[in-house]
Formats: structure tokens, sequence, C-alpha cells
């Protein structure tokens, strides 16, 4: 598997917030080697190449278009191409490249530790499909059903300028974005739900550093059999029974949910609020979206690319 006695990692873009994520928590673990690139020769294309030839696998760290080039070097390498994982959204509904979400099915874990090329699923996306592709899978919710995710997360999603407006002050305390309905999360999210119609996706930005909740308000007694809410919430726990990661739990007696719960955590969130009276739902997904959403299960993809399943449960 390794080129070496230990496999090695280059990260490209380490600087950039999930880049220094998964730097930070590949660090804490033992067995691996992370190696960068001379700052002086980061723009050169060819002192990127030899490294790339190097080790035994990269992590793109990129905007979508570096992120191809990128990828594209990797593969000139013939032989000697490393194993890629790719934190943009440049390949994440690419056939050729595997989506890195070892909960999707039961055989998606497998799916991911075998392929050389794996995309690093959106944040918003991860509770989104979580939520989603269980409850179309087992028939209570058609592929075809009209579908609104909602969601907000913290600005630390949103990049250095975003950062910089809120830890700056000149942020709103609130706010909707995306409402020209072409979020660049849109075909991830309705390819691995299972949906064949588009769905709608209001995603919004809070003043609060990190922390995401995604919600699927459902007319239940629009869906075949007009499903209970207990329905959906046993549904999805047959999924993700075992799951080290994904856990089903009751929803809170208030009515409330805060998003923060889960930072710093590779741990994701289900829950089901429902009115079985009114025939309504809201199911709900918690993450960190620089977790879950991001550098923790770009480490739990690692580990099963390298074989280090194990070792990137402990770092996660």
């Amino acid at each position: 598997m390794a080129k070496g006695s230990v496999p090695a990692i280059f990260i490209d873009g380490e600087a950039g917030t999930t880049g220094l994520g998964i730097r930070q928590r590949l660090e804490a673990l033992p067995g691996i080697a992370l190696r960068s690139i001379d700052p002086a020769q980061r723009k050169d294309p060819e002192a990127k190449r030899a490294l790339m030839a190097e080790v035994d696998l990269v992590v793109l760290c990129l905007p979508d278009e570096a992120a191809k080039e990128s990828a594209a070097m990797a593969a000139s390498l013939g032989a000697d191409a490393p194993k890629l994982l790719d934190a943009s959204t440049a390949h994440r509904v690419h056939p050729d490249w595997a989506y890195g979400f070892p909960e999707l099915s039961a055989a998606q874990a497998a799916a991911v530790a075998a392929s050389p090329r794996v995309s690093n699923p959106g944040c918003y996306p991860t509770g989104g499909i979580a939520l989603l592709r269980p409850l179309v899978d087992a028939g209570l919710i058609p592929a075809d059903h009209p579908i609104t995710v909602n969601a907000v997360s913290g600005y630390s999603g949103g990049g250095k300028a975003m950062i910089e407006a809120y830890e700056g002050g000149t942020a709103p305390a609130f706010e909707l974005y995306g409402l020209g309905l072409e979020h660049k999360h849109l075909p991830e999210l309705q390819l691995y739900s299972g949906l064949t119609r588009r769905p709608i996706f209001v995603p919004s930005v809070g003043n609060y550093r990190q922390g995401m909740l995604v919600s699927i308000p459902l007319h239940l007694d629009t869906l075949p059999g007009n499903p209970a809410p207990e329905d959906l919430r046993a549904a999805l726990a047959a999924h993700y029974e075992g799951s080290p990661w994904v856990r089903v739990v009751p929803a809170p007696a208030n009515g409330k949910l805060e998003p923060e719960a889960l930072n710093d955590t590779n741990g994701l969130e289900l829950r089901v609020f429902g009115n079985a009276a009114r025939h309504q739902a809201v199911l709900v997904a918690r993450l960190d979206n620089l977790g879950k959403g991001a550098s923790a299960a770009a480490v739990q993809n690692i580990g099963l690319m390298l074989g280090l399943e194990q070792a990137a449960r402990q770092a996660a």
C-alpha cells in the first residue's frame, strides 16, 4: 500500500481552514508522515509534481479549478500517482470519484477504502443526505417528492472574507444566502440523497464560529402510507445502527436545538421532531461544519483509504 514503511501525506493547500484542521488531526495520529512543500516552491508545478510522486496520498484543499489542475497533475504520474482526497466541490458528482460519506450505504465504506480518488462531502449535504437517503431507500419518501432543505452554519465555513467580516464586526447577525437557488452543494445533495426532483436548498449563516443545523420539513400525509414520525425515526435508526459517528437521538421535549454541541468532533446527530396529530415532521441533523462537515470527515476517509481506520477514529 505505502511507498515507504510509513504512509506519507501531502496537504495541498494546508494553510486554509480545512487544511489546517486536517493537519492538526493528522499530527495526533501515530504512523503517518506529513510532508509539506517548501514555501518558496509553492507555485512551482515541478516541485509539487515531484512531491506528489513521493507520497501515498494527497489531500486537495484548494478552490475547484486548482483542485482539478492538481488532480490532473497527480494522474500524470502514472504508476507513481498518489491516492487523492479532494475537499473541494470539483469532483463530488464525478463518476470516477468515490463519495466520501462512508455511512451512505452498507457498501460505501468499502468503496471509499478501495478507491484511489475520493471526494470529501460538503458540510450542508452531509446533514441533508444523512437524513434523506435512508428514507428514500426505505420507500418512506418518494424519489420525486418535493423537498426543501433549510440550514444554518457558523461563519467559519464561508471562507476568508466572511470570517474577516464576522470577526471584524461588520457582518450581520444572521443572513440567508444562495437565494438564486443555484448553490454549489445542490448537485451532490440531490444525487446522493437519491432524489430525482431537484430539492430547494436555503442556506444561512449566523454570528457564531462553527456548528451547523440542517432541517427538512415534511407533510406526512403527502408521503406513501402517511407514516408517523416514529416510522421515520425507526428507519433512520436501522440505517445507522452500529455507526460510531452517526447517532439517531430523541428530539428534546422543549422543541429547541442549538448548533454548537458537536463542535470539534466527527459526530453527526439526527432527530425527528414530529406532531402525529398534525401529520407533520421536521428532520434535523446537527454537526460541526468544520468537523464531520470537513476536516474530521477527511481524516475518517484518509483512515479508510490508507488502511488506518482505527487511528483515524482516535483522531476524529
